[in-house]
């Protein structure tokens, strides 16, 4: 950005203004996790990029994992991480070790963040408010759970008075058990309750690939049915099909549209909403709202 002379930096300023008019008083939710999670760099761009949004009136709510940072703590404490279908079998010891890394260390790890650039941000949990019911998805796998229901009204309190919320994907029931929630439906179930605008999942890949090993062939936009296809031709397949799905369920429930995006790409976000370009592979209903959403 230091070869960027005055003049270009005010242009590209005033490129932004249409999106930034787009999106201001917007819900937006992102979903963190992954390499953008544990790479320094990186997450301090990805706390940039929300404290700049929030800052030109974006109303931003993150929803964060923390499965690498989970499986580092297991391992000091001597316990191995064991997965099956690629959810982490949660036994009660297990759940405690989630709960102190999702709602302790990371959770305020990214307020702190957030902070020191300038946002005011509140970290909460699913437990929260009773923010995220559960209940157990399937015995075998212990204390895993699945989303019964989600009770909105915690979040937008923060929203209504200027906060960020940052929320870490833990439920409970109402025995006062807690639950390890998969982050990806953990935030198609609060976009969709929220009525969002757009909910961006951050990914360890450019988006969805025709080609999964050519990330020239990266799709741009999906519709629901156009997905739907690709799931019959096997072009989503393996870990993306989980994502996918998810996408699928956010927008069901009411989001107007998702992304999935690279986070290991620099100010991907920004990318994505404040630029002509966008970021990643965007899910919409149908071909109405994808020109709806590239207007």
């Amino acid at each position: 950005m230091d070869s960027f002379t005055n003049t270009e930096r005010a242009q590209v300023l005033t490129e932004a203004l249409p999106y930034i008019r787009r999106y201001n008083g917007k819900i937006i939710v992102v979903k963190y996790g992954g390499n953008a999670m544990v790479n320094d760099e990186l997450r301090q761009q990805v706390m940039e990029d929300i404290v700049l949004l929030w800052l030109v009136g974006v109303r931003v709510v993150l929803v964060h994992g923390g499965g690498p940072e989970i499986s580092e703590l297991m391992t000091k404490l001597g316990k191995k991480p064991e997965f099956v279908d690629g959810l982490r079998v949660t036994d009660q010891e297990t759940v405690d070790i989630v709960q102190m890394v999702l709602a302790g260390k990371v959770n305020k790890t990214l307020v702190k963040l957030l902070g020191k650039r300038g946002g005011k941000s509140m970290g909460i949990s699913g437990m929260d408010g009773g923010l995220i019911k559960a209940k157990m998805r399937n015995p075998d796998l212990g204390y895993v759970g699945s989303i019964v229901g989600v009770n909105i009204q915690p979040v937008m309190d923060l929203l209504e008075k200027g906060y960020i919320p940052v929320i870490s994907t833990l439920g409970c029931d109402e025995e006062g058990n807690t639950y390890n929630i998969n982050g990806d439906t953990a935030a198609a179930y609060i976009a969709g309750a929220l009525g969002a605008e757009r909910l961006i999942m951050m990914t360890d890949i450019a988006g969805v690939l025709r080609d999964k090993n050519d990330p020239s062939t990266l799709i741009p936009e999906l519709t629901i049915d156009d997905a739907v296809e690709l799931f019959e031709e096997k072009v989503i397949a393996g870990g993306m099909i989980p994502k996918i799905e998810c996408c699928i369920d956010a927008i069901n429930r009411g989001v107007e549209s998702v992304i999935i995006m690279d986070g290991r790409v620099p100010h991907s976000i920004l990318m994505e909403l404040l630029t002509d370009e966008g970021a990643g592979t965007m899910v919409v209903k149908n071909k109405n709202s994808a020109e709806e959403n590239t207007k």
